[in-house]
């Protein structure tokens, strides 16, 4: 019997069971394709934490990027450059290939090709190369994205939201350390240009409606052959419960990515880590009770619950903030001393500390015209002040 299996090979999911593995725990990692990495699902840029918590060698990374360039639309373009790497751009098949590499030498088994088709009585029922067949275990971590099956077995409520996303990576000969975020490409959300190195780039944006009318449209403003296309989902709100039956939900499953982005590694291996530490403890007092389980929830909330709450009432705010308003956040952000505090306090991952710093500067609440809702008022008097 297993102590611990791991659903989802991803980074969360290879995390969890590197993790697991490390501690000691009799650990297995499912992955329902043939192997790592692949199909790929996503932008591929990460911060330098969320590089940092892969755990992993530079193998993966094609470029780095030191700063941003915000396209209203309507003419005005808003331009910091920190001069100094803020985040990767990296072959994610190669990361993901890795960070399961690592969670093998770590002493976890794996079975690739293997499907989840049921969990009952603890037991988790899977389809793969050796047929149908029931492996029992002590507990589950989910980290198998954002069509969690897990949560259709044990009837769980889902993330309110789930964006869709489609990126093609293109010749462009672009700013190489400069990505491009374009609000007016998504209504709902925003379209990006991330350089890939070798003077290519990658085109995409995510939205809840008329994703493919709006990716065709700003795709052909660059008039470019597509070298690779690919597409994907993006939860967003966390699932009203993120434990029970004797799994816990991680990354994408329990709803974890970043509104604010749409990125799911830094709080997927976060919430990863969260998982093992609560599934030794389970494990060690053979207490797998939701009880002994809820403790999880509190750990994720206090590392990163706040900053979740306050990017999903900003997703929300983002609604209602039409290609006029951006043009003038964009004008009126144009200025050194803001562009400095952009740089110094500007996190990918723990966005709260320059949102805060943003919506307090009279220009920026001006041009929002009143649209900061008392969600996010009271979520930003609740944090921590400034430092």
């Amino acid at each position: 019997m297993y102590d611990v299996i791991v659903a989802g090979g991803g980074p969360t999911g290879s995390s969890a069971a590197r993790f697991c593995a490390e501690r000691g725990l009799n650990t297995l990692l499912i992955e329902e394709h043939s192997e790592f990495g692949r199909p790929v699902q996503c932008a591929g840029l990460l911060s330098n934490n969320a590089f940092s918590e892969c755990r992993v060698s530079d193998k993966s990374v094609l470029n780095e990027v030191s700063g941003a360039k915000i396209i209203s639309g309507l003419g005005s373009e808003l331009f910091f450059d920190a001069e100094k790497t803020m985040a990767y751009v990296v072959d994610r098949s190669a990361l993901d290939l890795e960070m399961a590499k690592n969670a093998a030498d770590s002493g976890c088994d794996i079975r690739l090709k293997t499907s989840v088709i049921g969990y009952k009585n603890s037991e988790v029922i899977v389809s793969g190369i050796n047929g149908k067949e029931s492996i029992p275990c002590r507990m589950v971590i989910a980290a198998d994205g954002p069509r969690c099956v897990f949560t259709r077995f044990l009837e769980m409520e889902r993330a309110p939201v789930y964006l869709s996303g489609i990126q093609a990576e293109i010749p462009l000969d672009t700013q190489k350390n400069i990505v491009e975020l374009h609000p007016y490409a998504s209504p709902e959300f925003f379209g990006w240009v991330i350089p890939s190195g070798n003077k290519r780039a990658r085109v995409g944006l995510c939205g809840e409606k008329n994703v493919y009318q709006n990716f065709m449209k700003f795709l052909s403003r660059f008039d470019s052959s597509c070298i690779n296309l690919v597409s994907g989902t993006i939860p967003l709100g966390i699932l009203p419960k993120t434990y029970g039956g004797r799994v816990l939900f991680c990354g994408d499953a329990g709803g974890f990515a970043k509104p604010t982005s749409g990125g799911g590694v830094y709080t997927g291996i976060k919430t990863a880590l969260h998982a093992s530490d609560i599934a030794l403890k389970c494990c060690e007092s053979n207490d797998f009770s939701d009880s002994s389980l809820k403790e999880y929830e509190k750990k994720w909330k206090s590392d990163i619950g706040r900053e979740l709450s306050i990017g999903m009432a900003l997703y929300k705010m983002r609604q209602n903030i039409s290609d006029e308003r951006i043009e003038k956040l964009c004008r009126c952000m144009n200025s050194p001393e803001i562009r400095e505090d952009i740089i110094k306090y500007g996190d990918m991952d723990r966005p709260q500390k320059i949102i805060k710093k943003m919506l307090l500067k009279p220009c920026v609440a001006k041009s929002l015209g009143g649209m900061m809702g008392a969600e996010i008022r009271w979520l930003l008097l609740r944090s921590t002040g400034l430092k």
